[in-house]
This record gives structure tokens, C-alpha cells and sequence, in this order.
């Protein structure tokens, strides 16, 4: 058996099957093309923001071993939008992805690989024998120490070949902008936009063309100083904080979100500091959390020196939002579901609502339910709008009194796996994974629809969804100006690499539309009624062991879509197992599954046999949720298997 692997049988590697290739130079590619190389298929989806985890994960890996390693994505999309070939092209770029990609909007090769989850890593050696999948992010570790391993063995057997493998990078894109994120109206009059791509900030004229200044040096980093030395990772939200030069040192809050930070930025001079992150991601289970008395793990120790913000680690905060009542800054962590509050006076940083499980559920903010939140806006009333883009979803609530928020309200989305462009009642209307959300002067709210191309408009007075505008290249922010008493927006289209203003009529009302409604295409698993038992088949990676020195190293969820489908086995446990009793009264269903294993690097003895003491052991955790679709059927399986990492 392979250090640290499950003992699979020898299983052939299956073809390579898709729409076509990029990062190839227009080559296309089969599995023989890798043969004597060591071959990880990753299994993506570009709207994922685990996936986009992943992606960062294996830079390290892929650079150091670049002559013996081969990374393929696999692009299996969950949107109607992803499976654009545009899209995918543009998203390749926008996340600086430096390997293969094979387009799969058909899921051919996820089917042939038994994928079940994004992201999926299966490693291939370069013999072309399958020798572990792994699902969900927090394999980083595992992959380097399993590609290490490969490399020695069949350097040793003969059987790999070293060379230039083949990637071949797109041609450089020139412009002012590309891919911005947000922007923000600064009292100068100018325009602030997180240009992502560009890893930097752009100060615009009021045209929204014309560039003022670069503040950040355009290389992705992190890296505190002046506007040429500082560093950002693909910066998304901004908010301005009144009074901040004079009493913080800055005026505008950044949400660095591959940076997995808050960064201050003066705008006198262009000065960048870190407010709160480590530039590590926050893994729910980590070393770095506690698991108190309710059973939840928590960010940070309270009341040492743990808790600075400086020193808590955050995970991909997408947007953040000034409370003027409170004083406080409002963010929303796309990468583990959850809201977050900054208070600058305190300097402190605190969870305020959401489990870190994915999904949609309102009422109680500790135990709602989100979905990688990605859009933020406080409107005159004080109310705060959401854009909860993976269930496609506009959500809202009152902040409450303290450091809290007031229960959730879902106004818009049906949750993860429902989606499409309709208008009309509230209730029944949808939206496909929207971006932004910003306040319009009469009460309503008005949402970038992304992967719709599209803005609309909810009424709160109506409770009815409206288009206001179409066929944009997937706006991720929009911003409110009123001039003379006409309504102006100003839109991020981000695929377009540009603002755009759209003007609209006094009444602000809209079109309604119906573009159909979509749900996420996977083929069902088979069930049959009655029992099922499900694994969830985890060992820890070379050099490694699970890590109990708090408590149990792993943890299992489990919950159904309806409810109704599960007679027995929901809830949360400490096994990789269970087993569930499945309805046989209901024909069709959803569940979820969510698995958490804690590891730790083996420390070397001494000749005298004691752990040696000047070697403290790294801590990893895998994670991933899973919405294993269901059927049941009379000659379904028994038995369910969703590799954490085998």
C-alpha cells in the first residue's frame, strides 16, 4: 500500500473527453499525451469558491514541479453560464490558471472519473494508474508529499519523463482595467475600482475611463507601503470609512480576497496597511480555531493575544459595507459562508452570522445558512442587502443591537441548485449567481445579476423582480448616482474589463422577463430504499497522522433536501460513516454531506526515543460539502462512498 493513500486496486486512467482544450495553443490533447509525467485532474468550476481555493493550493506544487508534474483542470460546470465557452475562456484568464484546461460541459469526464463534489483532485501516475481522489480544498499538503513520492518511485522504476510540458500562456491582455471587481464613489467625485486582475486598486476620472492613479504594484503579493510597493491579491469590495484618514489612518476598507485579508488604504497619499488577516486561509477545524462549549468551532481564543485581527485568519472575504449606526465594517467571507464584523474604534474583528456550512437557511443569523456572500449595501433605512451568489439568492436583514445582526430574510432564491433568469413575484422569481446589490432612492435594490449578463430590480413594496438592463458582460457591482433628480448606474462589467453607465427612467420600473429556470445538471445516484450506508473514506497524507491532541480529528454532517428523504441518520457525528435509512415513500432528493479531518505532520524522535522538541508539527484540514443528487429506486445501491481523500 502507497504511504498514506487508501489501497485502491490498479485502475486504469479513463480518456480525456470534452468540447475542447485551452492553454494548449490550440492543441488538443488525450491521456498519452502525459504518459511519464505524474498527472493531477482537478475537477472545477469557475463560480466555486473552494475551487478557486484549490487553484492557489496547487501553484505552489505546480511551479516547484513543473519537469515532472502536469496539472489538468477539468472545467465541469454547475451554471448554465459556466458552460459558455467565452465565460470559461475569460475565467481561465481572470484566475491566472498556468496549466491545461479541458472544457466538459457535458460531464463526460466527470462522469468517467465518479466525481461527485467541487473541486475533485484525482492523481494519475505516470504510468497512467488512478492512485487517490480527493475531494473538497485542504489536500495542499497531501498532493505535495504524494507527488514527491511518485516522482522518487518511478524516477527509480524508469518510468518518468522529464521536459516542458504542455502549457502554452495566452497572449498578454492590455487595458486600464481587467476583470474589476467593485467600485466605490469616492467625495472627490472619482471613482475607486478593485481591479482584480491588475492585483491592484484603480483611482478613475468621474468618466470612468480615465486613470488617475494605481495604488498597488500590480504584482499579486501582500505587501504593506505606498501605492507602488503595496501588494494585493485579486481585491473585490470597498467601503469608505467617514473620518477614517483623521482618526484611523485610512478612509477606505479593502477586501483582499485571495489574500484572505482587510487592508486600509489612505487616500492622501496612497498609503496600504493590513487590518485584519494573516494572508492564510481560516479552515473551519483548524489548529488556529477552538471548539467551545456548544459544539461549533470559533475563530479565535478571545481575550489573548490571538484575537488582533492582524493575527485572526479570514477566509476569501468577497465585500465588505460601513454600518453607519455602529461604526462598523460588515463583511462578507464568500470562502466559508459566514459574516463578519471589523470595528475599527476597537480594532477588533468578530463571526457574526453563519454555521461555515453551506446552504440556505434564514431566521437565527448564528445558525443561518449562506452561500458564498458576495455582495453587500446598506440602504437608507439602515437595512442590509445581500447577494448570496451560489444558492442565487438576494437576502436581507436588520443589524441588531451590539455585535449582531437581526434574523435573515431570503426575498429572492429558491437555493443551491435552482437558478434561472424569471421575473414577476418575488417568491417565484430567479436569479443565476449574483455579484452585487446596491440600494435605489426609492426603497427598492437593485442586483448584478452576473451570469445573467442582467440587473434587476426587487420592490420590497411589491415584492416583485423586474430587468432593467440586459446583455452585460457579467456585471459584478453596480453603483447609484442621482443627478438633477435622474437615476444613473454605474456597472461593473467585469468580463468587459470596464464601467458602463446605464440610465434609467424616472418610474424605475423594468421588464419583466421569463429566460426559463434552470436547475444543476448532475446525473442522480441510484438508491434504494432503506438502509444506506454512507463512507467517507479519508487517510492522512505521507508523513502525516490524525490529529486528536483536541478532541476527535474528524466530524461527519449529514442533512437531506426534502427533509423527508432521510428516516434516520441526520445530524452531526465524529465517524467518516453512517448509516441512513432512506424514505421509500419519497422518489427523489438531495442529500448533504459534510466531512472535516484534522492532521498533522509526524514529528522525529530522538535517539533516545522522545518527540524531538524543536520541531512543531504543521496542522492541515480537508474539508468539502457535498449535494450528492438521489434517486430511489427499487434496485438502487446500499452503499454510498464519497472520498475525502483515498
Amino acid at each position: 500500500m502507497r504511504t498514506g493513500v487508501q489501497n485502491l486496486p490498479r485502475v486504469r486512467a479513463s480518456e480525456l473527453i470534452g468540447r475542447g482544450w485551452l492553454n494548449t495553443g490550440g492543441k488538443e490533447l488525450s491521456l498519452a499525451d502525459f504518459r511519464g509525467r505524474v498527472l493531477i485532474l482537478d475537477f472545477w468550476t469557475f463560480c466555486c469558491i473552494n475551487c478557486l481555493h484549490v487553484l492557489d493550493e496547487l501553484r505552489e506544487v505546480e511551479e516547484q514541479h513543473r519537469d515532472e508534474l502536469v496539472i489538468v483542470g477539468v472545467h465541469s460546470p454547475k451554471f448554465e453560464h459556466e458552460a459558455d465557452p467565452e465565460a470559461l475562456a475569460a475565467a481561465v484568464e481572470r484566475y491566472e490558471v498556468r496549466h491545461p484546461v479541458l472544457d466538459d460541459p457535458e460531464l463526460v469526464t466527470w462522469g468517467a472519473y465518479t466525481a461527485r463534489a467541487w473541486p475533485t483532485l484525482v492523481v494519475i501516475d505516470p504510468e497512467g494508474y488512478i492512485v487517490a481522489q480527493m475531494a473538497g480544498e485542504g489536500h495542499g499538503s497531501a498532493i505535495a508529499a504524494l507527488v514527491t513520492e511518485l516522482i522518487a518511485e518511478h524516477s527509480a522504476k524508469g518510468t518518468l519523463h522529464r521536459g516542458a510540458g504542455p502549457y502554452v500562456p495566452p497572449a498578454p491582455a492590455s487595458g486600464t482595467l481587467r476583470f474589476p471587481a467593485k467600485a466605490l464613489a469616492l467625495p472627490n467625485g472619482n471613482l475607486l475600482v478593485a481591479d482584480a486582475g491588475h492585483h491592484s486598486l484603480a483611482e478613475l476620472a468621474p468618466d470612468g475611463e480615465t486613470l488617475v492613479r494605481r495604488i498597488g504594484s500590480g504584482e499579486r503579493g501582500l505587501a504593506d507601503g505606498g501605492p507602488g510597493e503595496a501588494r494585493f491579491s485579486e481585491p473585490n469590495g470597498l467601503c469608505l470609512v467617514p473620518n477614517g484618514a483623521a482618526d484611523l489612518g485610512y478612509d477606505v476598507v479593502v477586501a483582499d480576497t485571495a489574500n484572505h485579508a482587510l487592508r486600509g488604504v489612505r487616500l492622501s497619499d496612497g498609503t496600504v496597511t493590513t487590518l485584519a488577516g494573516t494572508g492564510q486561509q481560516f479552515m473551519v477545524g483548524g489548529q488556529e480555531n477552538v471548539l467551545g462549549e456548544d459544539g461549533k468551532w470559533g475563530p479565535f481564543v478571545p481575550g489573548t493575544a490571538d484575537d488582533r485581527p492582524d493575527a485572526v485568519k479570514l477566509s476569501s472575504p468577497w465585500d465588505v459595507a460601513y454600518l453607519p449606526e455602529r461604526g462598523e465594517v460588515l463583511v462578507a467571507m464568500a470562502g466559508n459562508h459566514t459574516l463578519w464584523e471589523y470595528d475599527p474604534a476597537e480594532d477588533s474583528i468578530a463571526l457574526v452570522a453563519g454555521t461555515m456550512n453551506e446552504g440556505l437557511q434564514d431566521g437565527d443569523p448564528m445558525t443561518a445558512w449562506f452561500a458564498q456572500p458576495s455582495g453587500l449595501t446598506v440602504d437608507a433605512s439602515g437595512r442590509v442587502w445581500l447577494a448570496d451568489s451560489e444558492s442565487s439568492a438576494l437576502r436581507c436583514f436588520d443589524p441588531a443591537a451590539g455585535r449582531s445582526v437581526g434574523p435573515l430574510q431570503t426575498v429572492v432564491g429558491q437555493g443551491l441548485f435552482d437558478f434561472g433568469h424569471r421575473d414577476g413575484a418575488a417568491d417565484q422569481a430567479l436569479l443565476q449567481h449574483p455579484l452585487g446589490v446596491a440600494a435605489l432612492p426609492d426603497g427598492s435594490v437593485v442586483v448584478a445579476d452576473t451570469y445573467n449578463g442582467a440587473l434587476r430590480r426587487y420592490d420590497p413594496a411589491t415584492a416583485e423582480v423586474t430587468t432593467l438592463a440586459k446583455n452585460l458582460a457579467e456585471p459584478s457591482d453596480v453603483l447609484v448616482e442621482v443627478v438633477d433628480g435622474a437615476v444613473h448606474l454605474v456597472v461593473v462589467e467585469s468580463a468587459a474589463h470596464r464601467l458602463t453607465r446605464v440610465a434609467l427612467p424616472a418610474s424605475l420600473a423594468g421588464e419583466v422577463l421569463d429566460g426559463g429556470a434552470h436547475r444543476m445538471a448532475r446525473p442522480a445516484t441510484d438508491v434504494g430504499a432503506g438502509p444506506l450506508r454512507l463512507d467517507v473514506p479519508f487517510a492522512p497524507a505521507p508523513g502525516q497522522k490524525l490529529d486528536d491532541r483536541w478532541g476527535p480529528s474528524t466530524s461527519l454532517q449529514v442533512s437531506a433536501t426534502p427533509p423527508e428523504l432521510l428516516l434516520s441518520g441526520a445530524g452531526n457525528g465524529t465517524d467518516l460513516f453512517r448509516d441512513l435509512v432512506i424514505n421509500p415513500e419519497v422518489a427523489e432528493g438531495v442529500l448533504h454531506v459534510t466531512a472535516k479531518a484534522a492532521s498533522c505532520d509526524e514529528v522525529p524522535l530522538l535517539p533516545n526515543g522522545e518527540p524531538d522538541p524543536d520541531v512543531f508539527p504543521a496542522c492541515h484540514l480537508a474539508q468539502q460539502d457535498w449535494g450528492v443528487p438521489v434517486r430511489v429506486v427499487p434496485d438502487g445501491d446500499a452503499g454510498l462512498t464519497l472520498p475525502l481523500r483515498g
